[in-house]
């Protein structure tokens, strides 16, 4: 705990430097600019930056000695993105490392020669930001988050806690989502056909949309939700916790914060490691190299958490199963 919270402090640092420093740095500093995708006061955003920060300065890189460090917080509005990423640019930095899919679309949409490191982007390929994963081409590289085959493991966690399901909707901003939603689906119907369930797509646009999802599922025994990730979803993760939690639905997550915050269970890559591991080509490309030289790379670690109170809260059990394999307990 006395680590995570150093993190979340250095996380919230970072985003106070001020702008005026720039122009008092001595000569041969480097910049950096940072898009995050999720709002100021995200403990757990706070987290990933910190994570971030502190992998740069294990490679040599320092605030105030040779570095500095732009900071912008989308909150998870499109628009937002959009404007921060001209605003960035304007400040022409060495690098700039991007928040989730939507936030390195913006870039894109700016730019093709300022060098791009993505961290928590799903499906670079089909996003048009690289060629390929071996050989991405072009100015943006980075570090994958999610796999469509997720889709199936999430769907199977969920029917091992509550097997009473027998509908199931996939709840996710086409806006922000991958492809529109595109990448996910497939694997996760195809998996809802194995289990034979009924899998609905529920696309959301607003807030007043996630609360008609869950309310209508709510209303009716036999309905679980699937949260895909996606930067909206995700920055109104507190108010699909509560209406979940309120409306009795059995809801699986993208990420561990999720079931930290109160939701029942949760699979998916360590984004904090993504972050982490980000640190290391954007050192690689302030000292030189080119983003079309490196590979976009996977997650490498995953983590299973499950809130045992909400759980009871739902009448639900904890099947053994998931007891034993999961890295998270909260009782």
């Amino acid at each position: 705990m006395r680590r995570r919270e150093f993190i979340r402090l250095v996380g919230g640092a970072v985003t106070t430097w001020p702008l005026a420093a720039w122009a008092q740095q001595p000569s041969g500093m480097r910049r950096v600019g940072v898009l995050m995708a999720f709002d100021e006061n995200d403990a757990e955003a706070k987290a990933y930056l910190a994570e971030f920060t502190q992998g740069l300065a294990e490679f040599g890189w320092t605030n105030s000695r040779n570095l500095y460090m732009d900071v912008r917080w989308a909150a998870g509005n499109i628009d937002r993105m959009r404007m921060s990423a001209k605003e960035l640019l304007s400040l022409q930095p060495d690098v700039i490392l991007t928040h989730g899919t939507p936030a390195t679309a913006a870039f894109q949409r700016e730019t093709r020669t300022m060098p791009i490191v993505f961290a928590s982007v799903s499906d670079p390929v089909g996003e048009g930001f690289v060629e390929s994963l071996t050989r991405p081409g072009g100015n943006i590289t980075g570090f994958i988050s999610q796999e469509a085959t997720m889709a199936g493991k999430w769907l199977e966690l969920l029917m091992e806690i509550a097997p009473g399901v027998k509908r199931v909707a996939a709840m996710f901003n086409p806006d922000a989502a991958p492809r529109g939603g595109l990448y996910v689906l497939p694997a996760f119907e195809a998996a809802a056909r194995s289990f034979k369930v009924a899998p609905i797509e529920a696309p959301i646009h607003s807030v007043a949309e996630i609360d008609t999802v869950i309310t209508s599922f709510g209303r009716e025994p036999g309905g679980g939700l699937v949260v895909m990730p996606d930067t909206f979803v995700e920055s109104h993760r507190a108010h699909i916790i509560l209406l979940a939690a309120r409306n009795n639905v059995p809801t699986v997550y993208p990420d561990s914060v999720w079931a930290r915050d109160g939701g029942l269970l949760s699979y998916g890559p360590d984004r904090a490691d993504i972050f982490r591991r980000s640190a290391a080509y954007v050192d690689r490309i302030l000292r030189g190299a080119k983003p079309a030289e490196l590979p976009v790379e996977l997650p490498t670690k995953f983590v299973l958490a499950v809130n045992a109170k909400t759980a009871k809260a739902l009448g639900l059990t904890v099947p053994p199963s998931i007891r034993v394999c999961a890295d998270e307990m909260i009782e």
